[in-house]
């Protein structure tokens, strides 16, 4: 297995840093409550050849045995394999009962209206829970977004959209956006290197045939999400695309049609999207925008008094992630052994304990798989647990053990909301 260096993304301001690793020693703490944030498991990307992806270069992308943007197979048996090790830890922090199908009261399960999302809680829930029914609930039709998990703008004010985009800018670093694509101009060259570029559809037909010279703007509109053209944008989709395809397991040497030669090349080239997703969904004026009814939702589930589900499990995106940590104010964090800050399949965990003397403590944990877990398709459970990474809030200081004040972890809920 490759070993990545993962530090690409050290050029953009205040975005990622190492995190505490403690784990908490949690014998005397009694686990009282648990929401689970999960991005959705493994997909098949959006390569067709009459997609944008398939435009921008005259080779073939690799075919998938699910339709575009739909969970794999090996999405569902990761997601599988992460539901059974939920169970137990679940069951040994006393939460659950073993060996017992859990009840409405037990268990909740709520998924964004995509096959992707509804497919990840499904495949979760059968690893955790094998044999029983467990109804994962999903709002609006098939194939549409529901609004708890849907990132897009509602403030309709020509005040909110500068703001919002002197935010994206900010984010950026110097000189904005422009200033953000000068400096990759290398990994953009690389990747037009890498794909045929001067061979594609974009070039032989459109005559588009450098990326560093496409006109980059950010868009801010009333209903739909904030985005970035330009090399920014395009980049992203084939990063996403070298992403998938390396998670699906195939080997280096034929990820990007054998032209990617090191590991160092690799993580230059997928950093594009890690880029993207930082300065769209983590610009805090517009983190606060569309993660609204995500926090909303949150707060309530943490609001109920004795008649809400012990463990919650939602499922959306990789943008919620990314919103919601801008939102609540996040520490800078870095997950080891992860090219992905917001990696696939990775679940944000708020769990609500409850120390010897009674008092509520919040402490919030990511936990996800190594790219080696992903790549080998590895097995999870009390003997090869996941990942896990320690977060802290900057209204919610922790302790040496991980945990904040509850009081003081729903005040940043309310904060936010405000």
């Amino acid at each position: 297995m490759r070993t990545f260096k993962y530090s690409v993304l050290a050029a953009l301001p205040l975005c990622f840093a190492i995190s505490s690793d403690v784990l908490a020693s949690t014998q005397d703490y009694t686990l009282e409550q648990v929401l689970v944030f999960s991005r959705h498991g493994l997909r098949a990307p959006l390569s067709s050849p009459t997609s944008s992806l398939g435009k921008v270069t005259p080779d073939k992308w690799p075919q998938w045995d699910t339709p575009s943007s739909y969970l794999t197979t090996r999405g569902g048996a990761l997601e599988s394999y992460f539901g059974h090790y939920f169970s137990e830890w679940l069951v040994d922090n006393k939460l659950l009962a073993a060996d017992t199908c859990p009840t409405d009261k037990d268990v909740y399960f709520y998924a964004n209206s995509l096959q992707r999302t509804i497919a990840t809680a499904q495949f979760f829930s059968v690893g955790a829970f094998p044999g029983c029914i467990v109804p994962v609930h999903h709002k609006e039709k098939l194939g549409t977004m529901d609004a708890t998990f849907n990132p897009i703008i509602t403030d309709k004010s020509e005040d909110f959209k500068q703001r919002a985009i002197a935010s994206i800018n900010e984010r950026a670093g110097a000189g904005g956006i422009d200033g953000l694509n000068t400096r990759l101009k290398a990994n953009y060259q690389d990747m037009m290197q890498v794909i045929n570029y001067q061979n594609s559809a974009n070039c032989q037909q459109d005559k588009q045939c450098d990326l560093t010279t496409l006109p980059a703007g950010i868009k801010i509109a009333a209903g739909e999400e904030p985005g970035v053209s330009g090399p920014l944008k395009v980049g992203t989709a084939i990063s996403d695309a070298f992403i998938l395809q390396y998670y699906e397991g195939a080997p280096l040497s034929t990820v990007g049609w054998g032209k990617i030669k090191t590991d160092e090349q690799f993580e230059q080239l997928v950093s594009i999207k890690e880029y993207y997703n930082t300065v769209v969904f983590s610009a805090p004026v517009v983190a606060k925008e569309v993660s609204a009814n995500l926090v909303k939702y949150i707060n309530e589930v943490f609001t109920r008094s004795g008649d809400g589900a012990k463990f919650t499990f939602l499922v959306g995106h990789d943008s919620n992630v990314a919103s919601l940590f801008s939102a609540l104010n996040v520490k800078p964090y870095k997950l080891a052994n992860q090219f992905e800050t917001t990696p696939i399949g990775g679940k944000v965990l708020f769990e609500r304990w409850k120390d010897p003397a009674g008092k509520e403590l919040m402490k919030m944990e990511y936990v996800y798989q190594s790219t080696d877990q992903i790549k080998g398709l590895q097995e999870l459970n009390r003997e090869n647990p996941p990942q896990r990474a320690v977060l802290e809030l900057k209204g919610c200081p922790i302790d040496a053990q991980g945990f904040c004040s509850f009081d003081q972890f729903k005040s940043v809920l309310q904060s936010v909301m405000k």
